[in-house]
C-alpha cells in the first residue's frame, strides 16, 4: 500500500537536522521535569483525558499483548496495564532518557513483571506483523518523523481486528474557545515553560505542533490510508484535546 508523506513541518530548533533527531534531544533534555510541567500545564485535566481514552479499550487486551508508542516516562503505560491487565506491554520512545525514568517508575510501582521498555523510532519498530493486541499513543502522534507513515507501521504489528487509541491535542475550533485558548498557549504556557529551564524551546514546539496537527476528519482519513477502519473520534474539555479509536482491517 502507497503511504502518502504527511510531515508536520514544526520542528523542536528548526535546524537540518531530521525532526525525529531534534525530538529525541528534546525530550532527552526535559525528561527530569516532564511529568510535572505536563500535569501543570494542563491544569492536571491530562489525567482525565488519559482516563476517558482507556475507557474505549475495556475488555480488548486480557491476558494478551500491548504496544504503548511515544512512552515517555511511563505514565499511560502503567495506568494501561493496570486497567487492561496484559500479559505484557512493551513501551517504546526515542528518548533514552525519558525511558530510563520510565523504567524506574514502573519498577516502583510493581509493574516491572509486566511492563518493558525499549528505545526505537515508530517508523521502524522491530516486531514482527501481527504481534499485539492493542496499540496506545498519549500526546504522541504530532512528534512523528511523518504520521501516515508512523500509523501504517502501527497497523503492520496489530492483529486483525486490533484496537488503537489515540489521544492528542489540537486546536479548538469555536472561534471564542480558541481566542482564549490562543491566550493561554502563547502568554502562560511560555512562562510555566520558563520555571523549568532545561529547555524553553521545548514548549514553544509543543504549542506550534498541537495548532499545526490535523483536526479529528482530517486525522480520521490519515488513519484510514495507514489500514485502519471503524474509525471514531470525540473532542474533549471544548475541542482541545480529540481521543480516537481505530480498528484494523
Amino acid at each position: 500500500m502507497k503511504v502518502e508523506s504527511t510531515e508536520l513541518a514544526i520542528t523542536p530548533y528548526g535546524t537540518g537536522e531530521e525532526k525525529g533527531v531534534q525530538v529525541e534531544r528534546m525530550f532527552d533534555r526535559i525528561a527530569p521535569t516532564y511529568d510535572i510541567l505536563n500535569h501543570g500545564m494542563s491544569w492536571f485535566v491530562d489525567k482525565y483525558w488519559r482516563h476517558r481514552t482507556l475507557r474505549m479499550l475495556d475488555g480488548c487486551a486480557a491476558g494478551g499483548r500491548i504496544l504503548d508508542i511515544a512512552a515517555g516516562t511511563g505514565a499511560f503505560a502503567i495506568r494501561v496495564a493496570r486497567k487492561l491487565k496484559p500479559d505484557r506491554l512493551i513501551g517504546i520512545d526515542i528518548s533514552e532518557g525519558m525511558l530510563t525514568i520510565g523504567r524506574e517508575k514502573a519498577e516502583r510501582k510493581g509493574m516491572g513483571g509486566v511492563i518493558s521498555f525499549e528505545k526505537c523510532d515508530v517508523m521502524s519498530m522491530p516486531f514482527a506483523d501481527a504481534s499485539f493486541d492493542v496499540a496506545t499513543v498519549a500526546f504522541g502522534v504530532r512528534n512523528f518523523q511523518d504520521i501516515e507513515r508512523g500509523l501504517s507501521e502501527i497497523c503492520r504489528v496489530l492483529k486483525s481486528g486490533g484496537r488503537l487509541a489515540i489521544v492528542e491535542l489540537c486546536s479548538p475550533r469555536h472561534p471564542v474557545v480558541r481566542r482564549l485558548f490562543n491566550v493561554y498557549s502563547h502568554t502562560v504556557l511560555p512562562l510555566l515553560g520558563r520555571l523549568f529551564p532545561k529547555d524553553v524551546r521545548a514548549y514553544k514546539y509543543l504549542v506550534r505542533s498541537m495548532e499545526a496537527f490535523p483536526q479529528a476528519e482530517m486525522m480520521s482519513g490519515i488513519l484510514r490510508r495507514a489500514g485502519f477502519n471503524e474509525i471514531s473520534f470525540r473532542r474533549m474539555t471544548f475541542g482541545i484535546c480529540t481521543r480516537y479509536l481505530a480498528i484494523k482491517q
